[in-house]
């Protein structure tokens, strides 16, 4: 699923808001930080690095592609550091992850907690009111003879603050197809209610969700990059 995702792109993005934003300096946490693809591009310009996930294996991987970065298996729901970070980041939606909204409340506590004054946390997010049950994104790779189709799409019922991550990916080799199917259980929460959250703790921006571009959020958008500068 993560085959055409620019991550360096997504990670010079976030750089450039903290050089505008932040407190210029520069030691980053990425939380959900899977196999650390991010943190690498965040060492290659100059940042100290570390990283959280709930995945072993996962930050296995992460510490053969970053040997320079610290890893912490831990909960980004709450979470401790041994010393207060400049910038931290939370890439590809995974702030929806946590489990309902008062999970959510324990993990922007976490953050603050973690942040230096100044400091700054960036992450993107769905507007719940704004998902369409219909949209798919749809992408292609192709790896050791084999053809993949990757579908992903966001689903909510319209009222709570549960939603969904459809994922499918379809395997073709040798005119042999097969199908897996998998769904995410995330927290859903409209933009407003997580400025509520935010707002008390951090200055708060949103940007539309281009990492070419830095631009203010448009009403109508459903995705957002979110920056957060801690009061």
């Amino acid at each position: 699923m993560c085959a055409d995702i620019n991550y360096k792109a997504q990670s010079d993005y976030v750089h450039r808001l903290n050089q505008l934003f932040g407190n210029k300096g520069s030691l980053h946490l990425d939380l959900a930080c899977g196999t650390g693809p991010h943190i690498r591009y965040f060492i290659d310009n100059g940042y100290q690095c570390s990283g959280l996930d709930i995945n072993q294996p996962m930050l296995d991987l992460a510490e053969l592609r970053c040997p320079e970065a610290d890893f912490m298996l831990q909960n980004m729901c709450e979470f401790k550091v041994e010393q207060p970070v400049d910038i931290i980041t939370c890439f590809l939606y995974s702030i929806h992850y946590s489990d309902g909204v008062e999970k959510l409340k324990s993990c922007i506590a976490s953050v603050y907690a973690a942040l230096k004054q100044g400091g700054v946390f960036c992450f993107n997010a769905v507007e719940k009111n704004k998902i369409n049950n219909c949209s798919i994104i749809r992408h292609t790779a192709d790896y050791d003879n084999s053809h993949f189709v990757f579908s992903s799409g966001w689903n909510y019922c319209g009222s709570g603050e549960k939603q969904s991550l459809k994922l499918s990916i379809e395997k073709n080799t040798q005119q042999v197809t097969e199908l897996w199917h998998d769904e995410h259980p995330m927290v859903a929460i409209s933009f407003s209610e997580l400025q509520q959250l935010l707002s008390p703790c951090f200055e708060v921006y949103m940007f539309e969700h281009d990492y070419d571009k830095i631009l203010p959020l448009d009403a109508r958008s459903g995705n957002a990059i979110f920056l957060c500068v801690k009061k």
